[in-house]
């Protein structure tokens, strides 16, 4: 269910790109669309390439004191996906990009990543010990599968057979 609303978003966004460019270009004219849609990408790849630098940095500096760049890690990975949406053509992906390519709006989404994406897919692959839900006491599905098999048995009334 959840990847057919990434494929339906993954096919919105071209034509909700296609359909502003019209808007746009029926506005301000065909060559100022293209010159803006040039001039975005151009501005937004320098952006990236920046933000790049100084991540590789930060990391470099977690790693050489033996820190784990768990952060900086995330911040690549969204700043690879904000160049792919600045190389595509069309003001909403650069829109998209700008967003993930600026520090300011990048760490709330990094940290919705990391609530919503990254710690249930850990906590799937590890039986809750990533984010401390794991089960410590009693027996597992205590009440549910397993009262057929519970015997409640006083004191006076063991048996033993000699087979």
């Amino acid at each position: 269910m959840r990847l057919r609303w990434v494929f339906a978003l993954l096919l919105l966004i071209p034509l909700a790109d296609a359909l502003f460019l019209v808007v746009v270009a029926d506005s301000i004219g065909a060559p100022a669309t293209v010159a803006l849609v040039v001039l975005t990408g151009l501005i937004g790849m320098l952006l990236v390439r920046a933000e790049g630098r100084h991540t590789i940095h930060s990391l470099q500096r977690k790693l050489a004191t033996g820190e784990v760049p768990t952060k900086e890690l995330m911040d690549g990975g969204l700043l690879v996906a904000a160049g792919a949406f600045l190389l595509t053509p069309g003001l909403v992906t650069d829109a998209i990009g700008f967003l993930i390519g600026v520090p300011l709006t990048r760490a709330p989404i990094r940290a919705a990543l990391e609530r919503f994406v990254v710690g249930p897919y850990l906590d799937k692959k590890s039986g809750g010990f990533v984010s401390g839900r794991v089960y410590t006491a009693g027996f597992p599905n205590e009440g549910d599968a397993y009262d057929d098999d519970v015997y409640d048995v006083d004191s006076g009334s063991y048996r033993v057979d000699d087979e």
